[in-house]
């Protein structure tokens, strides 16, 4: 039975109930006050409340063959799409443990018969106004939700521009090109997602961890923009005091990121790890790199996987002064660096992904000058 207008905007609510005269007389109980639908079995029960529009409150008898009341609401409760719907049990059974087993399957309250009409008004009308309340808050956290994530994505968009805008800078100031910061961003990827596999740093190397190394990765050489033109073009072999000065890169690009760290106010994750792929991606695992000489698990984890990203990148691509080296070559020489230049878990990392590592060089590969 529904409401005569389409826009009667009155809660509605479902009477179960296999005695058509119950069903009567809650019917004209309810109806000057709420829509009402009836249902005179459970199976059919189930098939209003998964329909349009949803009942928002039912009143549902016990005893009845086939399905009874608590399966009823046992399969309410367990569906999704009906679940938030309150149920009231209005029975005959007033035993205390048909109360209490009423109450754990989910009902919100419970009325014996015979029925006292302005109890059952006072209950209807009680828990329509508690599920609108509900509603409203689950509404309003759904969409400070959407907000939240929609502010976290474009915030995420902004910090993502200005590490690319930043490390772009760098850049061009370089003979290498843009596509080495996307190169060597996925590869540093590459190398921890293989190395996580490793129960040594499973942990260490989460989710979480490995979306900051990528984030990091493109802010290694953002110390070259300190460097004199002089020196960071020439196409020559350093002198010694040049390279001294080149070597300074590490730490103007360690210390930019520190500033940008103190002017925020707060500490970020990953400017953390920027500050260690910047500084340190430079040592060597025998402790023959710079700037401090670090050795082995001294040099951090993330300097360590960035150190043989950026030299299997500048091995295969080419420059003004030397064309670029075939991955077989170049592969050689960073299984030789194992131990040496090169942390030998990383290798083996490496060599595990070196299929991933060919497919990101032609997926960012450097376009030939015309």
């Amino acid at each position: 039975m529904q409401a005569k207008s389409e826009n009667d905007t009155r809660a509605l609510v479902l009477v179960v109930d296999d005695t058509p005269d119950n069903l009567l007389l809650m019917s004209e109980l309810l109806q000057p006050h709420y829509r009402v639908k009836l249902a005179i079995s459970g199976e059919k029960a189930l098939q209003i409340a998964n329909s349009t529009p949803q009942p928002q409150l039912v009143l549902l008898d016990i005893m009845m063959p086939q399905i009874d009341g608590y399966e009823v609401c046992e399969r309410l409760k367990a569906n999704p799409a009906t679940r938030d719907i309150p149920v009231i049990f209005l029975t005959a059974l007033s035993r205390q443990e048909d109360e209490t087993r009423g109450f754990e399957l989910g009902a919100v309250d419970y009325i014996t018969k015979p029925i006292s009409p302005p109890i059952v008004l006072a209950r209807v009308a009680t828990h329509l106004l508690l599920k609108a309340s509900a509603d409203f808050l689950r509404d309003q956290n759904t969409f400070l939700e959407q907000e939240v994530q929609k502010r976290t994505a474009e915030v995420q968009a902004i910090q993502d521009v200005a590490i690319h805008a930043m490390a772009s800078l760098a850049e061009t100031r370089d003979n290498e090109t843009g596509g080495h910061i996307r190169r060597t961003q996925f590869y540093v990827k590459a190398l921890a997602t293989e190395l996580a596999r490793h129960p040594r740093y499973s942990a260490q190397l989460n989710e979480g961890m490995i979306d900051i190394l990528f984030k990091s990765a493109p802010l290694h050489d953002i110390g070259k923009v300190g460097i004199p033109d002089a020196i960071l073009l020439k196409p020559d072999r350093l002198t010694p005091a040049e390279f001294a000065i080149m070597q300074q890169h590490t730490t103007l690009g360690r210390d930019a990121i520190v500033h940008a760290e103190e002017r925020l106010g707060m500490r970020v994750p990953f400017l953390q790890c920027a500050k260690e792929i910047a500084y340190s991606h430079q040592e060597k695992w025998d402790g023959s790199g710079y700037p401090q000489g670090l050795a082995g698990e001294a040099i951090p984890l993330s300097a360590r996987l960035m150190a043989l990203a950026d030299v299997y990148d500048a091995l295969i691509s080419r420059r003004v002064y030397k064309t670029g080296l075939p991955h077989a070559v170049a592969r050689g020489i960073i299984v030789n660096g194992a131990g040496h230049h090169f942390d030998p878990e990383v290798v083996e990392a490496f060599t595990a992904c070196e299929d991933a590592f060919q497919s990101i060089a032609e997926r960012f590969a450097d376009h030939a000058p015309q």
